[in-house]
This record gives structure tokens, C-alpha cells and sequence, in this order.
């Protein structure tokens, strides 16, 4: 592939929907290695880029998540529309350190001392532009400076699970955790010993 020429040629974008976020309907041109192209039509959602983060105790072994509806897993199954997930939020024009603190204590009711960055993964990059900031945080009892429950200005019903670590990833298996950025963060904890 010529360095010189790009590979992604964009012919149209067309906004299809400006809600929450903002879809769009692209057509564009791709260079493939041969030196042929294939011209394709996609929707693309761009709904800003967001944070994520596991509290973690290694005395009491437990970690922090929460439960709350998630309308659109109802719409594909989800009998009752709750999902258990770790602590996350939109990055709303703010760097993700900064949104995952305000995130935990509007949440959680924790305030954190420290933050330890994982990773940063797309999420579903066939279709949504979201980048997802992973973080971790060890917590203990004297973090917990509010009741947290999620900030009432965004209509949010939160609630806050203390769980032991083995019996979280038990839940995983069990299927009771089907959340792609918990498991991820779960995960992670398992494969770098962060409770042990």
C-alpha cells in the first residue's frame, strides 16, 4: 500500500440522527493492499468516548460494582433490564481521570486517592467511534464519603453491590455478569493477582 496515498477516501456524510449522540451515514472508498478499492456505505454512532473503573479491596476481598436498568439489553432478552456493571460514565468534554473520580463518587459515594490506568479499548468499532479509558482503584471503607446511587440531575436509580472477587467472577460463568467492560476489568484483576 503507497504511503502517500491515503487508504480511506471519504465521499459523504450524512447525519441521520442528533440525540444522545449523532449518527451518520457515510460512504467512502478503501485502498486495499492490491491497489484495487472497494467503495462501502456504513452507519457510524458517535457517542463520545467514556471511562470505566473497578474498586477493588485486597483485604476484605471484595470489589465494588452496580446494578442498574439498561433499557436496550430488555429489547434483546434481558427479562428485567438490569445489569450489573462496574462503575463508568461519558467523558462529557472532560479528561478520563477526572470523569472516572466524579463518576465513582456520584455512583459509589467513594472518593479515591489514587486511579491506575489498564488500557483503552474500542468497544464495538464496527459501528460506535467510542474509545473506553480502563482504570482501577484499591478502596477501603474510609473512601466511602457519600451514599452514591448516581447523580439526580441524570435520572439515575444506582445501586451500589459490594461483592467478594471469586464470587464475581462466578458470576461471569453463571451469566449473571454480561457486561463486556466489567468482564474485561474482572478479568484484568484476575491475570495481574490485583486482590492477592
Amino acid at each position: 500500500m503507497s504511503q502517500n496515498k491515503p487508504n480511506i477516501k471519504l465521499h459523504s456524510k450524512e447525519l441521520l440522527s442528533d440525540n444522545w449522540g449523532k449518527l451518520y451515514k457515510v460512504n467512502y472508498t478503501y485502498l486495499l493492499k492490491d491497489g484495487s478499492e472497494q467503495s462501502h456505505t456504513r452507519e457510524v454512532y458517535d457517542r463520545g468516548n467514556g471511562a470505566v473503573i473497578l474498586l477493588y479491596n485486597k483485604d476484605k476481598q471484595t470489589v465494588i460494582l452496580t446494578k442498574q436498568l439498561r433499557i436496550p439489553t430488555w429489547f434483546n432478552g434481558n427479562t428485567d433490564g438490569l445489569m450489573i456493571e462496574a462503575c463508568a460514565g461519558m467523558l462529557d468534554d472532560k479528561e478520563p481521570e477526572e470523569c472516572i473520580r466524579r463518576e465513582t463518587e456520584e455512583e459509589t459515594g467513594y472518593t479515591l486517592t489514587h486511579v491506575k490506568k489498564a488500557m483503552e479499548v474500542y468497544m464495538s468499532p464496527g459501528s460506535v467511534t467510542e474509545i473506553l479509558y480502563f482504570f482501577t482503584a484499591a478502596y477501603c471503607d474510609a473512601m466511602k464519603t457519600g451514599k452514591g446511587g448516581g447523580a439526580a440531575n441524570e435520572q439515575e436509580n444506582i445501586e451500589v453491590l459490594e461483592l467478594p472477587f471469586a464470587r464475581a467472577m462466578e458470576m461471569i460463568t453463571a451469566g449473571e455478569i454480561k457486561d463486556a467492560k466489567t468482564i474485561i476489568l474482572l478479568q484484568h484483576a484476575k491475570i495481574n493477582n490485583l486482590l492477592r
